[in-house]
């Protein structure tokens, strides 16, 4: 069409020649370039000023074209939330509790302490009218029912607040993430032990717990004094060393104790030189290696965190470290646990875990799980690069067999055992149990067809619009010689978008720019 400059100057050149009482309707719809034609479609990039047959630009393209569904609505497809088959399930993520969920998944995936939770005697949810929320109290009630949920929810992740609510725990702030092991296992071993089923009093310690002795020798009469110990994990310390295997056998070796740091000896009745060890006495089921990533450092006083590349095995003897070997001393990699990041207060954790029933490796990232291939534990490089150019360093290559991280911070391993029932990897929910998770799924499967609803319903009402507004849009614009009236642009785009949301129209403002002109 022609510039708007032109428009302008066609539309008023009768002013300059005609009196104000001489003029016409001819005259005013030149004004208001009621005769301009109609631009089509495709010729004008933007909807023309100059041209109020101009119907290009307010909003035809998402109203004549293809149909999309998803831009009738904004709600998530709810089967989005549904958990995918032969798949685990996932576990929210607070704020700042990831550290939680790893060890969450971890202890889930521990069959046997699965199974004694699902024995732990709960008067409260055996009782339940499923009539009412069920609300767990202790922590072994939510760990119970957060375990139910884990292995039979149809929900893709499940949201743990209930517990880490109950645990006192601040979910703005990570906390330390091996403290907050010990801690756990040791609340869980203190609630367990006042069970009568002798199975759920000792099952921590079954599971967790082992026996070392602080032997100290005397240099002088030789005597030996054995301080025993208990222990539910092992903490190595990293620097300096490659493998898993001299962190362990720093952990065990001979200390002098001379000068100020003598030993009084009972028989000497005096203070003399001695050598001090630790002895590995017995292992438990579920060996836990706590790799000290997290130092203090005396110059900047602040913890720090070692990015030294450790390598482990997949399957571990401990035969040569234990004194007065047991029947079975070998033990296979179950979970390796992952920090992500290069402060010792910040960073995000992960765990890969091995499932106790396929052998196949599992990344759990909160409410994220991936299944590695080929039933191998790919660590993957984003666990494995610094996050600073500064920090790196080339990766190590690790023979067969082997495995190796800059950011893991505990491994777990599973006592072997020479032939695997494939019954013993079988948990099931017990009955009141199973109750609360098909309520908490009744829930969520009424949430989706709600959800499914809204959606149909907003994407029914698109339709109609969408319908209404390309018959409204083939008799735009009016035809010569029908009457007409004035649109304001900005109330057409609004009212092609919602109808239902715009205010009447209000034209006072062409007859007043009229008036200006004349």
């Amino acid at each position: 069409m022609a510039p708007r400059l032109q428009l302008e100057k066609d539309a008023w050149r009768w002013a300059e020649m005609v009196k104000p009482e001489d003029i016409t309707h001819e005259h005013i719809e030149l004004a208001y370039r009621i005769a301009v034609l109609a631009c089509k479609r495709g010729t004008c990039r933007r909807n023309c000023k100059g041209n109020p047959n101009c119907l290009v630009g307010i909003g035809e393209q998402s109203w004549l074209g293809e149909i999309d569904e998803n831009a009738f609505h904004n709600i998530d497809d709810p089967n989005s939330e549904r958990r995918d088959k032969n798949t685990f399930v996932g576990l929210t993520n607070l704020g700042a509790t990831c550290y939680v969920n790893t060890f969450l998944q971890v202890w889930f995936h521990n069959l046997e302490l699965r199974r004694a939770l699902y024995r732990f005697q709960n008067s409260r949810a055996e009782g339940h009218n499923t009539d009412s929320d069920y609300e767990p109290r202790t922590i072994c009630e939510h760990l119970q029912y957060l375990f139910g949920l884990l292995q039979n929810s149809n929900r893709r992740y499940i949201d743990p607040s209930g517990l880490v609510k109950a645990l006192g725990l601040d979910t703005g702030q990570q906390q330390d993430a091996q403290e907050f092991s010990k801690l756990f296992l040791s609340l869980l071993e203190d609630t367990l032990s006042k069970q009568k089923d002798p199975n759920l009093q000792n099952v921590i310690q079954q599971q967790f717990c082992g026996q070392f002795s602080y032997v100290t020798v005397c240099n002088q009469c030789g005597r030996e004094s054995p301080l025993p110990s208990r222990f539910y994990e092992l903490e190595l310390n990293i620097q300096g060393h490659k493998n898993l295997t001299e962190c362990v056998t720093e952990f065990l070796k001979e200390e002098k104790l001379e000068g100020d740091n003598r030993y009084y000896c009972e028989s000497c009745q005096s203070k003399q030189n001695a050598t001090r060890r630790i002895k590995l006495q017995s292992l438990p089921r579920t060996l836990n290696f706590q790799l000290m990533r997290f130092v203090f450092d005396r110059q900047s006083s602040h913890k720090k965190k070692l990015n030294t590349f450790i390598s482990f095995p997949e399957v571990l003897d401990m035969g040569p470290f234990l004194e007065g070997k047991e029947e079975e001393c070998t033990y296979e990699l179950s979970a390796v646990l992952i920090h992500r990041g290069v402060s010792a207060y910040s960073g995000h954790y992960i765990a890969h875990v091995r499932d106790a029933h396929t052998n196949d490796w599992y990344k759990f990232n909160d409410e994220e799980i991936e299944k590695m291939e080929g039933k191998k534990l790919q660590l993957g490089i984003e666990e494995d690069i610094a996050e600073t150019a500064k920090s790196q360093t080339r990766k190590p290559k690790c023979s067969k067999g082997y495995h190796c991280s800059r950011n893991a911070y505990m491994l777990v391993y599973k006592r072997q055992t020479e032939e695997i029932d494939q019954t013993e990897t079988i948990v099931e929910v017990p009955a009141f149990l199973q109750k609360l998770v098909d309520q908490d799924n009744k829930k969520f499967e009424e949430w989706c067809n709600e959800m499914a609803d809204m959606r149909k319903q907003s994407v029914d009402k698109g339709k109609a619009k969408h319908e209404e507004v390309k018959e409204l849009y083939e008799l735009l614009p009016t035809e010569d010689g029908l009457s007409y009236e004035f649109v304001p642009l900005e109330w057409l785009k609004k009212w092609l978008d919602d109808s239902t949301a715009i205010k009447e129209i209000d034209n006072s403002q062409f007859l007043h720019v009229l008036l200006l002109e004349i």
